[in-house]
């Protein structure tokens, strides 16, 4: 299996954390379950980004509960995805920005390395300015404010990350656990018709015959599926000390697919709630205008008739943008190392990947205030979602190359899945831009 990669592995992914976290040899489904469970939550927290929260409000608000079913359909694909992810960083001992800059020429890799970074900062900005938007809500601080103390955040998780990975992986557990009794709150008061949420989970055909219905479905497939997820998986997989052999590899595919797919379901119920919430509280009231955050936050007391509800959407809000930014650093890092191999202090590269993100929300926030903010999310959302395939193609050639994979190739009805998904993927996104520059 050597043969079929150019050089041989010279370091591991994310060095400081590689096989640093124990597996149970001899134990039970549950103990093990347990020790592999977290690179999951991890990648489903880029899920349940700011930027989701946008396409999802404005689908919910706009046409009721009829795209659940896009909502499904992208965490279907996402999960089929995360596991690719796993398996090449599992069988092939590297991420996929390595595996990238083993396959393809110099100049190839150069162009992937900086699209990639420009994802990055594309999700940076919608978490810095998401996290802004959330303490302009809950303090009152200034929106420019607000994306300056986004910025300090950097400190605290550096402290987090030299005390183990597992800390880092707790934090984002807490975080999400806060979304989602924040959202089972608001769709308790909300008092969605259950009937409907059923029925809009069935696809519609009208969600490709309306275009401004596709147009907010594809924003929600390219802010759910998110592509640097793709790079951070396939490395924090490997940051379990299992054994590195036959027996040892596919247990591991096993727990860690399991993890993520468990996890990609929190992420669905916390995106469905989004936008089932939207459904109930602004569709069925006629305020089908509402499609950014702050109208949401502003509408929401009044209509539901309960305080706190407002609130805990603006606390979930700051937890979403507080989680997606620390996996979107490591991304950061996972891909820079691996396409250029160039190592940076992490402190370095943090600052370097917020700076980017930074200033032009600051600029924007500046200029336009508030409406130019929203604007800018949206088209993080979109430069995402063209990003997405110059992830997923690559994935998808490693895992279903027989040479690199060996006995773990992906079978041939996966083949034909994950082939007919990029498919499906590289179109929407093409009619997104097509739409976005060209379109009404």
């Amino acid at each position: 299996m050597k043969n079929a990669w150019r050089k041989d592995k010279t370091s591991h992914s994310l060095p400081e954390v590689f096989s640093s976290i124990s597996i149970p040899k001899k134990s039970g489904f549950w103990r093990k379950y347990l020790a592999f469970a977290g690179p999951g939550l991890m990648v489903a927290v880029g899920y349940m980004d700011p930027g989701n929260w946008a396409t999802d409000i404005a689908g919910g608000s706009q046409f009721g509960y009829t795209l659940l079913s896009v909502i499904l359909i992208s965490n279907i694909f996402a999960m089929v995805l995360q596991h690719l992810s796993v398996k090449l960083g599992v069988v092939a001992e590297r991420d996929l920005a390595q595996a990238c800059r083993d396959h393809f020429k110099p100049t190839t890799n150069f162009i992937l390395w900086i699209f990639c970074e420009i994802a990055i900062a594309a999700c940076d900005l919608a978490e810095v300015i998401g996290s802004a938007i959330a303490l302009n809500l809950l303090f009152g601080i200034p929106l420019t404010w607000g994306i300056v103390i986004t910025t300090i955040d950097v400190l605290i998780i550096l402290l987090l990350q030299a005390k183990g990975f597992r800390w880092i992986e707790s934090i984002v557990a807490g975080l999400m656990f806060i979304i989602l009794v924040c959202f089972g709150y608001e769709i308790i008061i909300s008092k969605p018709e259950i009937n409907a949420i059923l029925g809009g989970l069935i696809p519609q055909k009208e969600i490709i015959t309306n275009p401004a219905m596709l147009y907010i479905g594809i924003g929600i497939l390219g802010a759910t599926v998110m592509p640097h997820n793709l790079y951070l998986h396939s490395s924090i997989v490997q940051t379990r000390d299992y054994t590195r052999d036959r027996e040892g590899k596919k247990e591991a595919i096993k727990y860690a697919t399991l993890d993520s797919t468990v996890s990609l379901l929190l992420a669905f119920f916390i995106n469905a709630a989004i936008l089932i919430l939207a459904a109930a509280t602004f569709h069925t009231t006629g305020n089908e205008h509402i499609a950014d955050i702050h109208d949401a936050y502003k509408m929401l007391t009044p209509i539901l008739g309960a305080s706190m509800a407002s609130i805990a959407f603006a606390i979930a809000l700051l937890a979403s943008g507080q989680n997606s930014t620390l996996t979107g650093t490591l991304a950061g890092q996972i891909v820079m190392e691996g396409f250029l191999n160039i190592r940076l202090k992490p402190w370095l590269r943090r600052l370097i990947t917020r700076l980017i993100a930074v200033i032009p929300a600051l600029i924007v926030a500046i200029i336009y205030g508030e409406q130019g903010t929203t604007d800018l999310l949206v088209l993080s959302q979109v430069i995402l979602s063209m990003q997405l395939s110059f992830a997923v193609v690559p994935l998808v050639i490693f895992t279903n190359d027989k040479a690199k994979m060996g006995e773990f190739v992906n079978k041939p009805f996966l083949k034909i899945c994950v082939w007919i998904i990029s498919i499906v993927i590289i179109i929407l996104n093409l009619y997104l831009l097509y739409q976005t520059f060209f379109g009404e």
